[in-house]
């Protein structure tokens, strides 16, 4: 089934972005302990993986999660975000929030969950994404930071799905021409 997949970001690529990533974030943090906002199920590999690299940095962070939905079994955002796991809003209130997400395509989803965030009182929020892909967006929507800026094609892997599938992949691939 991988066979048929292009490597789009390699395995020592990410590993080496993910490290900078909390590096650039380490300087920004500047002491301060965020709470981590990993977005599901895309981004769990990338929020694991930068979690301990800002460890490694002498960053604790709490970890929590929300889960929303904008795609379903499709290549194809249906344009609405729906939420399925929530955070609290008591852990949010008052604090650093480091939101992480898997990839900013049409940029619905991430606006949603910054929108989310400061309304449950978040001091700040810092957003934090593995790919980029501007040329999707339909909402004006800039990440803090970004890991890779990728062409407009479906990314899986690295913890990025289709239908459920490849997310155990330790690189991003694109989806054959074709795939529904």
């Amino acid at each position: 089934m991988t066979h048929d997949l292009r490597i789009l970001v390699p395995e020592d690529a990410i590993r080496t972005r993910v490290a900078a990533l909390a590096a650039e974030l380490a300087t920004v943090l500047n002491g301060v302990s965020p709470l981590v906002v990993g977005l599901l199920d895309g981004a769990f590999v990338f929020t694991a993986d930068l979690v301990r690299e800002l460890a490694r940095r002498q960053v604790p962070a709490r970890v929590t999660f929300m889960s929303l939905a904008s795609y379903g079994r499709s290549t194809r955002s249906r344009g609405t975000v729906t939420v399925i796991r929530d955070c609290a809003p008591d852990e949010v209130r008052q604090r650093t929030v480091l939101l992480v997400d898997d990839i900013l395509d049409s940029g619905a989803t991430l606006q949603f969950a910054h929108a989310r965030l400061i309304a449950f009182g978040a001091a700040r929020v810092i957003t934090c994404v593995l790919l980029d892909k501007p040329s999707r967006r339909r909402v004006s929507f800039t990440p803090d930071f970004i890991g890779f800026t990728i062409p407009d094609a479906f990314a899986v892997g690295y913890g990025l799905d289709h239908a459920g599938e490849y997310r155990g992949l330790p690189w991003v691939a694109t989806l054959p021409e074709g795939t529904p």
